[in-house]
């Protein structure tokens, strides 16, 4: 005879929301200008080019705290 398993325990909200990171808020800030801009792209080519566009911004970003 199995043995009876206890009711699995619900989390009961108040949670909130997590922080959303610099990158996602860059994504939703530049995916609608680049859309724009190249309607013909895909969404994928568009999440890719903006993706591009934050590695590099990065990379000037990391560049200038470095030099300084």
């Amino acid at each position: 005879m199995p043995k009876e398993q206890p009711a699995k325990k619900r989390a009961t909200g108040g949670g909130g929301r997590k922080k959303i990171s610099p990158y996602n808020t860059f994504m939703k800030q530049n995916l609608p200008k680049v859309k724009s801009e190249n309607p013909d792209l895909t969404h994928k080519e568009a999440f890719a080019k903006v993706a591009e566009l934050w590695r590099s911004s990065k990379n000037k970003a990391a560049t200038a705290v470095k030099s300084a």
